[in-house]
């Protein structure tokens, strides 16, 4: 009696682990294309932030992007004016970013009219732009606040309203250009030799390679002495070893 109910216990025990890995659903892998594309809307708030910095070359004005003292953005700068220099900080790990004039310290923002404005924060979603390389290797800014609006200007080099700008249009494309007078790499330094301490081994490869090279010389040498034409196709012989 006692060894049916064992094994009535057993069963029972074993389909009741069979019910619950019934109800165990599959989870699907994480989507890591999905998470990457969620932060890339937020400002990251942990990753050290890159800065660079650089100046913006408008393809419809043929100059360079400033911000003035009275907060008033344009692209009428020439290469190499200090109004035109740019500090680019990144917001996310993404394309988002922020610019600012580092002669005036105020940031290039948009208002809810399209207008570009200078602001001394940036914190703000107006004063971020998305950077999208387009295939004619331009740079198109995108503002993150009213998305589909874009930086732009005119041939004259006055700002557009982003209300009236689409991707395509060439007052939206910029070029990035180092200051004049920056340089990308620090100066050459000077080779230096470091006195490395031979081993054993080391030591033995050396003087192999000295003694090989004296036998060489000599065999040289008696070969010129005596004018043996057999002679040098022995020296040929032990230079392909």
């Amino acid at each position: 009696m006692s060894y049916i109910t064992s094994i009535l216990g057993y069963l029972l025990l074993h389909l009741f682990v069979i019910c619950l890995q019934a109800q165990v659903t599959v989870q699907s892998p994480p989507n890591f294309t999905q998470h990457v594309r969620e932060q890339s809307l937020v400002t990251d708030q942990l990753s050290r932030r890159l800065i660079r910095t650089y100046q913006l070359y408008s393809r419809t004005s043929g100059k360079h992007v400033q911000i003035l003292g009275n907060k008033k953005i344009n692209a009428m700068a020439e290469d190499g004016d200090p109004h035109a220099k740019l500090i680019v900080e990144t917001d996310t790990f993404g394309s988002r970013v922020r610019i600012k004039g580092a002669e005036t310290g105020y940031y290039i923002c948009m208002n809810k009219k399209g207008k570009l404005i200078g602001k001394t924060s940036g914190r703000g979603k107006d004063c971020v732009f998305s950077e999208i390389v387009l295939e004619n290797n331009y740079t198109a800014l995108q503002n993150v606040k009213y998305e589909g609006w874009y930086m732009a200007f005119t041939r004259r080099g006055r700002p557009r309203k982003g209300s009236k700008t689409r991707q395509h249009q060439r007052e939206v494309h910029f070029m990035k250009r180092l200051p004049k007078g920056h340089h990308t790499t620090e100066p050459h330094k000077r080779f230096e030799f470091i006195n490395y301490p031979f081993n054993r081994r080391s030591k033995r490869t050396r003087y192999s390679s000295s003694r090989k090279a004296d036998e060489m010389y000599g065999l040289t040498k008696k070969c010129a002495l005596h004018i043996d034409f057999s002679c040098f196709f022995l020296i040929t012989s032990k230079q392909m070893l």
